[in-house]
């Protein structure tokens, strides 16, 4: 991941600094601070290409954005931007709405259309993820789409909720993602997206099959590695979250040839295997850890790990204190 900061800029050309990356990350807006002065101000960003989208993790003190008619008729490369806060607050003016949003709310935004966008002041430094991607990439009528620009999408509840927990995920792990990774994720970010607008149109019947399993595979995936430490996730709290039925939520993984249980034992080992393996919880017991992923039974998880690594716990522990001269 590319990350651009204002920690090496001098103070007084920051903010000005700030709008000549803007305009090339996204498209060319009119920046503006509350404040008189532009000495001070930080921000970061780091960038990520996930196939058509670009992802970018984007931390800032408050200021806003417009995108006004004679920047637009300079350049409009009719593309849509999607946002999903991790933290702070602000609005989205556009066609005559306005929306509030908040942490991990999505909201859509219309950069061949004027726009008012504001972070609020009061959060010291807010934290969102951009997602921009070409609007022809949108299985939507543009009328519909209109219609959805500055609205709210809330991610406390129903799919908007399911596909916030996804991006919230892609947001944390983004700069540790292997080249692989980024791209398995493309097609899996825009499947998200697009379902997560359908939803909102109310208009699921217009996305293909294939789109709406890959992003609820995607949704399943996210839920499950926010909820591993609990040891009461089963496949049954897993279908009803997602409000589908246990028979569908098996389908889904014997497509992607797993089984919903083997699955979630499979990233329970391995997050007990990372966290083995750091120096950091060195004097973190074994079953602790086990029991941090859920795990209840010591027993229980010392005959999965052999059978996963071929080592028990402690082995493999010792193994890597061998191996770093501890």
């Amino acid at each position: 991941m590319d990350v651009v900061s204002t920690a090496d800029v001098s103070p007084g050309d920051r903010f000005a600094f700030w709008r000549e990356v803007s305009a090339k990350l996204w498209v060319p807006y009119e920046l503006a601070r509350d404040r008189p002065t532009e000495a001070g101000f930080e921000a970061r960003v780091g960038i990520a290409e996930f196939g058509p989208v670009q992802a970018t993790v984007m931390t800032t003190m408050a200021h806003s954005v417009r995108r006004t008619p004679r920047l637009i008729r300079q350049a409009d490369p009719e593309v849509f931007k999607v946002s999903c806060m991790v933290r702070g607050s602000g609005t989205l003016t556009q066609g005559g709405r306005r929306a509030e949003f908040g942490a991990g709310d999505l909201v859509l935004y219309d950069t061949s259309r004027p726009y008012l966008a504001q972070l609020r002041p009061d959060d010291s430094t807010s934290r969102m993820l951009l997602l921009r991607f070409p609007r022809a990439l949108l299985p939507f009528p543009p009328r519909e789409l209109r219609e959805l620009s500055a609205v709210r999408i809330p991610g406390t509840r129903g799919v908007g909720a399911l596909s916030s927990r996804f991006l919230l995920q892609l947001a944390d792990q983004m700069d540790g993602l292997t080249p692989t990774e980024t791209a398995r994720l493309a097609t899996l970010t825009l499947d998200v997206l697009i379902t997560a607008l359908a939803d909102a149109l109310d208009t699921q019947k217009v996305v293909p099959t294939d789109t709406r399993r890959r992003a609820l595979t995607a949704r399943v995936h996210a839920f499950i590695g926010d909820h591993l430490g609990d040891p009461e996730l089963t496949p049954n709290v897993i279908a009803a979250a997602h409000h589908i039925s246990l028979r569908h939520l098996h389908k889904v993984f014997q497509h992607e040839g797993h089984t919903v249980a083997g699955w979630v034992r499979e990233q329970r080992l391995e997050r007990c295997r990372r966290d083995l393996a750091e120096p950091r919880l060195a004097g973190r017991t074994i079953n602790a850890i086990a029991a941090r992923w859920g795990f209840t039974s010591a027993a229980h998880f010392s005959q999965a790990f052999r059978a996963r690594y071929g080592q028990s716990p402690t082995e493999f522990r010792q193994q890597l204190r061998t191996v770093h001269g501890d």
